[in-house]
């Protein structure tokens, strides 16, 4: 074989009979290795989203089981809009949420916004019931006729019509009043969430037309001794008892006696005057004056005597702080005459001694000279006022006595010491709470700085230094208000206990109460003293406060503080001053006895008491108060805010009229941390706790 025999060829193996092996042979489809990748790679995809999908069926599934249901039930007129942290599925008020705390805001039309951390609970289905607190409304009251004068609640607010006036949503009292009308007395509602209301009051005439013809024609008419006028329709004439005179010159008067229904007219028909023998108009200066005809009392000048005629006649004169006149008179028949009699004063010596000399003596409202002297006045009752710019008043009445001197001394105060003068140290109420006078403007550190600076330690966000002046002079309790005290308000009230310790003794502090029901207390309190109230209320809801009234309430934030911490030149750090732990027990707070109640205590510190402690168990501030840094925690008046970092001097500050949450401040038997017991460590809330109490408070004027 040769080397080309050994060639292999395309026929070397093909059998017999076979095609010929080139006509098979046929290109292969290429597949480029980048397409088989992506094939791959959209497996991979899928299975990706079949895995998350699975996730998240598992993540639902795991939600649904372990979610509690949460009814939203949402007081208002207008439907509202809500929004809840955090992971949850709402249908309409009802959600489905897992148990834990959330940030929770409700918000309507015509109402304030409503913000609480809520707690949803383990239970299955719970319900959360909330009502908001609508915005002010404005109301305009208009009176037919015009002109009456408008109370709201035992508060004058002048004479209609008013337009405008900004109230809160609630009932109000009101009264219009005007001369000659009848008094009208009503209730509105105020619906408040800025909406404009017009009230109209239609006020009925007071009185009624008494009608009459007379002989002789010409005659005067008085009521009750006052002139009357005469007109076409006869005389107006108030409701009431009364007596109608009828005079004429030469005539006996004729007095009938009337009563007038509002309303309704009288006809009296012909009235005849009986003619006099003879008659003496008689008048005295000063009128008034008391007349008598031979002994028997005739009435008050200016007055018409019908005397017999052809004898003699005494006629008496007389008024108080003048001297008496007798005259002797005598009238023919038919005769008509006049007199008048000017009855001479009757003379007191008073004396008056007047410190300083430059006061200003005022008798009845005439200036009578300055200084220390001495005034011969009328025996007739005499309004004295001394006066001097830039001091206190002085006013009083005396009665001058012929032949007998008297002396009037007066030293006028400046206003600031005759505002002292006139408030007592202390006040007892009627349950025997004891209340210390803080005057500010006495004070040094006035205006004062609350809050706490950022580099105090243990500061929180809410403690922003700003300024605060306090002008008013108010009184604070000296302790926190017992469960006994509180019990006089609200007899089936239990504080509870804690771990078999009570809180429920009588000398311990009141706990486990909301601030509308410390605020209540103080309505319920003044009430019993006879104070104007300073909570408003409506159906037993308070709904804002009266600034200007001197009834019981809850310390404002400002006066607390001031109260706790403002010492002479110094702000006080703690209760007991500026060291921490304290050296000694001078407060209740959780200390070692606590360990098992409270779970944090203060280590090394033991007060003896596991819970609160009877009030006053303490030593009390530089004050005179108890317990302003342990034993309960205390809600003030204000409705909770942080204040602004650039704030501006607020005088006398009371807060928003009314507040979704409310301001806690003071340490409790319950708390340790630095941070707690600082007298800066602010709070809030609006529902009770075990270790929250309250004491009261009032303006001194």
């Amino acid at each position: 074989m040769t080397e080309g025999d050994n060639k292999l060829t395309p026929d070397t193996f093909a059998p017999a009979g076979a095609p010929d092996a080139r006509e098979e042979l046929a290109a292969t489809a290429f597949e480029p290795l980048t397409q088989a990748s992506q094939k791959k790679a959209r497996v991979s995809a899928a299975q990706i989203a079949i895995g998350s999908s699975g996730l998240a069926l598992t993540a639902l599934l795991f939600f649904l089981l372990t979610a509690r249901s949460l009814t939203l039930n949402i007081d208002a007129e207008v439907e509202p809009d809500f929004s809840l942290s955090g992971l949850n599925w709402a249908f309409g008020e009802r959600l489905l949420v897992r148990p834990g705390e959330y940030e929770l805001s409700v918000f309507a039309e015509g109402y304030r916004p409503y913000q609480q951390t809520i707690t949803v609970s383990d239970a299955d289905t719970q319900q959360l019931d909330i009502r908001l607190a609508p915005l002010p409304g404005t109301v305009t009251i208009n009176t037919e006729p015009a002109d009456a004068n408008i109370t709201i609640d035992d508060l004058s607010l002048g004479s209609a019509p008013l337009a405008d006036l900004v109230l809160e949503a609630g009932n109000y009292d009101v009264t219009a009043t005007r001369d000659r009308y009848q008094r009208w007395q009503g209730t509105i509602e105020v619906v408040g969430r800025n909406q404009s209301q017009t009230i109209d009051i239609a006020l009925v005439p007071d009185w009624a037309q008494v009608r009459f013809s007379t002989t002789p024609q010409r005659v005067t008419a008085s009521i009750d001794g006052d002139a009357a006028e005469i007109t076409p329709d006869g005389i107006s004439v108030l409701s009431g008892e009364h007596e109608l005179t009828l005079s004429a010159p030469g005539f006996v008067p004729a007095q009938v006696p009337l009563t007038v229904v509002a309303g309704v007219d009288q006809d009296l028909g012909e009235i005849t005057l009986t003619p006099a023998d003879a008659t003496l108009t008689l008048n005295s200066r000063p009128t008034g004056a008391g007349v008598s005809v031979d002994g028997t009392f005739a009435g008050l000048t200016p007055l018409v005597l019908p005397l017999s005629p052809g004898r003699s006649h005494t006629i008496g004169v007389s008024k108080a702080g003048y001297r008496s006149s007798k005259q002797d008179v005598t009238l023919s028949r038919g005769e008509a005459a006049a007199r008048t009699i000017t009855l001479d004063p009757e003379l007191g010596e008073v004396r008056f001694a007047i410190e300083p000399a430059e006061a200003t003596i005022l008798i009845n409202g005439q200036s009578a000279g300055s200084g220390s002297q001495t005034l011969s006045l009328p025996a007739v009752p005499q309004q004295i006022e001394v006066r001097l710019e830039g001091h206190a008043s002085f006013e009083t009445q005396i009665l001058p006595k012929p032949g007998l001197p008297q002396q009037v001394s007066v030293t006028l105060l400046t206003v600031a010491a005759a505002r002292k003068a006139a408030m007592t140290p202390t006040l007892t109420t009627p349950l025997g709470q004891t209340l210390v006078l803080v005057d500010p403007s006495l004070e040094t550190q006035n205006p004062f700085t609350m809050g706490a600076s950022r580099r105090d330690p243990g500061r929180r966000a809410n403690e922003v230094e700003h300024p605060v002046e306090l002008r008013r002079a108010f009184y604070i309790a000296s302790t926190e208000t017992t469960n006994a005290q509180f019990r006089q308000f609200e007899a089936t009230h239990d504080s509870g206990l804690i771990e078999s310790y009570s809180l429920d003794r009588d000398h311990q502090p009141v706990a486990g109460i909301s601030w509308q029901q410390a605020a209540s207390f103080c309505n319920w309190l003044s009430a019993l003293e006879g104070l104007p109230p300073f909570y408003r209320e409506n159906q037993g809801i308070i709904i804002g406060f009266n600034p200007s009234s001197t009834g019981y309430r809850l310390p404002t934030e400002a006066e607390w503080a001031f109260s706790a911490r403002v010492d002479g030149e110094s702000l006080r750090r703690f209760a007991w001053g500026d060291d921490f732990p304290p050296a000694q027990v001078v407060t209740n707070v959780a200390d070692n006895t606590s360990a098992l109640v409270t779970g944090r205590i203060l280590n090394g510190y033991t007060d003896q008491f596991v819970v609160s402690a009877p009030v006053g168990s303490f030593p009390p501030n530089h004050r005179g108060l108890h317990d302003m840094g342990g034993n309960v925690a205390e809600w003030v008046h204000d409705g909770y805010r942080i204040p602004s970092a650039n704030a501006e001097l607020a005088i006398d500050p009371l807060g928003e009229q009314r507040g979704d949450n409310y301001t806690i401040r003071g340490g409790s038997w319950a708390l340790s941390r630095l941070s707690e017991l600082r007298l800066t460590f602010r709070d809030y809330g609006e529902r009770g706790r075990d270790d929250l109490g309250f004491r009261i408070a009032r303006y001194a004027e």
